[in-house]
């Protein structure tokens, strides 16, 4: 079969682990394309275009655009850095035909570079790496350089593929260049070199359309959007298409608007051709991995496929006293619609009904995943609970297999003691320990999956802020045995009231508070952790016991300890099986799943004191 390749176009996308610099690039190549007037203000991060995104300073979903470069179109995709998102990344592969590796000069490869820069290697993607951040005081770029080598080769890259072009830049000043010792000025090394190595998107010209949905959008005006690339045939406007499920069953669909990225705005086609990335409008029942096609020679492309989630969480209406005051949309319905959803956008989340019908299971990549999830559900209005992340288990040949995580800590030296302690006791094998002479060490543990969910803001507890932790899917193993995730017990309020200074200042040394004077309480509700192993039911409304020898100002003079407020994340991590977390718009609660006291003393002796692994 002869291909063509349309010389006209450039697909890459641009790969790295988190924090790397890959949006910040993505700026920089805008604003020196000629996509901006000189003198027009552009504000920064353009491609995150997430509240969430800007917030945190992480890419959550892929995003695409384009620039003029030569006459030529490149076709941009900014990808997530974290791992947790490795779905968008997989879904972005599938539309281009070559990446952009970004390394940090510090940092060198991380677990996510590995991850990324491995799926593009099964792909047979073109790749030019770009050591980015050189001018960081602790840039080591000929170390990171020979660890980029290090990692094709235990990749197992071909000798083509070790072939790579390489550049040195700093993507924030917007500068690329061939060597260390060279001064560079602008990008345009860069853009030329994506025109020479990067090849064009190959074709077959007898074959009639094809199109690939990688990608899901909607719009209050034109309804459903797919955004795919164009694998063969042009289409135009109002053309009778029919849509190939993952069945194979057929349905017929009529195109209302063709559009093509032009900078990070959409701009309408009559025709799209061969190779483009596309925006199809008009076209409802769709899913991601679908084929778009001809209808007179209806030919399905391979489906995208991706990893199997390895995280559950449960999600239910919130039954708490406080049910239904916050939220716009409680009822189960509407929160299962919203969730499928989402499923239908992002390739890497399942969802399907609980077992007791009360109740939905979503299977992710990560708990950080469904955490995001979590919060752009809370600010859309909805109202929930949700219980402890589970990792999801296989059985083989009467084998228990659990998902296994490849975790990477960067820490001070004098923290390796106890963050190796740590992660023995929680199951994990040391694999390698790298120390610089520099004070600080790296050290490489396999560990399960189970064994990080809570353990994240322990280790910074643990290392004082300073330390780093990576960590990366690794695959199944036999499961490991059981451990202890928490050594701490919950405190729990006994009665609906409010809370009042007399009673928190009573109950600080018992442990640490959640919740300040004149928040609102209920039976049941989690209001601290306590220092023992167990948990303490206590009255948190309780106020001072007046008589005519005492004044009433004495109450005022009571000085508690400052709060932090508990963010969704450490709710989640802190929270054992038979807790939940209760999230509103305005509020995040922690609460027991039962929350009659009297019901869960009566439960506690068949529970084994509740001491169960996570």
């Amino acid at each position: 079969m002869h291909k063509a390749i349309n010389h006209s176009l450039r697909n890459i996308a641009i790969i790295s682990h988190v924090d790397h610099g890959k949006t910040t690039l993505v700026d920089a190549m805008f604003r020196q394309s000629g996509l901006f007037r000189a003198n027009q203000e552009v504000s920064d991060r353009l491609m995150d275009s997430l509240d969430l995104e800007r917030e945190r300073g992480i890419t959550i979903a892929a995003k695409n655009c384009s620039v003029m470069w030569k006459g030529t179109r490149i076709n941009i995709i900014d990808t997530p850095g974290h791992a947790d998102f490795g779905g968008e990344v997989e879904r972005a592969l599938s539309m281009v035909d070559g990446a952009i590796l970004l390394v940090d000069a510090s940092a060198g490869p991380l677990p996510q570079t590995r991850f990324v820069l491995k799926k593009a290697l099964d792909a047979h993607l073109k790749i030019v790496v770009v050591i980015n951040k050189i001018d960081r005081p602790d840039a080591r770029p000929d170390e990171v350089l020979d660890e980029i080598y290090d990692l094709l080769i235990d990749l197992n890259a071909t000798d083509e593929q070790l072939e790579f072009p390489l550049l040195y830049a700093v993507g924030r000043d917007g500068i690329a260049q061939k060597t260390l010792d060279e001064e560079g000025k602008n990008l345009h090394l860069l853009l030329d070199t994506i025109l020479e190595e990067i090849p064009g998107p190959s074709y077959d010209p007898e074959a009639p359309f094809q199109m690939l949905v990688s990608d899901l959008g909607y719009s209050d005006y034109v309804g459903r959007l797919a955004v795919g690339k164009i694998f063969n045939g042009t289409a135009r406007s109002r053309d009778s298409l029919v849509c190939i499920g993952a069945s194979g069953e057929t349905t017929p669909l009529t195109v209302s608007k063709l559009q093509v990225y032009d900078g990070i705005k959409l701009r309408e086609m009559e025709e799209v051709e061969p190779g483009d990335i596309v925006v199809l409008a008009g076209i409802e029942e769709v899913k991601i991995g679908d084929t778009i096609c001809n209808r007179n020679a209806p030919r399905a492309l391979p489906r995208i496929t991706v990893d199997e989630p390895t995280v559950s969480m449960k999600f239910s209406v919130n039954t708490s006293p406080f049910g239904g005051q916050d939220g716009t949309y409680v009822q189960l319905t509407r929160i299962y619609d919203r969730l499928l959803k989402e499923a239908r956008s992002n390739v890497a989340i399942q969802v399907e009904r609980g077992e007791d019908r009360d109740s939905i299971v979503v299977k992710g990549r990560g708990e950080f995943q469904l955490a995001i999830l979590i919060e752009t559900m809370r600010r859309e209005g909805y109202e929930f609970c949700v219980g402890r992340p589970e990792v999801i288990y296989r059985y083989e040949n009467d084998r228990k297999l659990e998902p296994i995580e490849r975790l990477l800590v960067d820490c001070e030296e004098r923290f390796l003691g106890v963050v190796t302690e740590k992660l023995s006791l929680r199951r994990g094998k040391l694999l390698n320990l790298v120390n610089n002479g520099k004070g600080r060490v790296r050290i490489d543990f396999s560990v399960p999956a189970r064994a990080l969910i809570g353990y994240r803001d322990e280790f910074l507890t643990d290392t004082r802020g300073t330390g780093i932790i990576h960590s990366l899917f690794d695959g199944y193993e036999e499961f490991r045995g059981e451990f202890s995730s928490r050594f701490t017990g919950s405190i729990v309020a006994d009665r609906t009231g409010s809370a009042v200074p007399y009673a928190l200042f009573n109950l600080e040394p018992r442990g640490r508070l959640f919740i300040v004077p004149s928040d609102p309480v209920y039976e049941g509700m989690i209001v601290g952790e306590h220092n023992r192993g167990e948990d303490i039911d206590v009255n948190p409304c309780k106020e001072k016991k007046l008589s005519n020898m005492r004044a009433a100002g004495k109450d005022e003079n009571v000085i508690l300890s400052p709060i932090k407020p508990i963010t969704l994340e450490q709710a989640i991590s802190f929270i054992r099986e038979d807790e939940m977390v209760e999230v509103t718009p305005r509020a995040i609660r922690m609460r027991k799943a039962l929350l009659s006291a009297q019901k869960r003393h009566a439960l506690r002796p068949s529970r084994a004191n509740g001491k169960k692994a996570a």
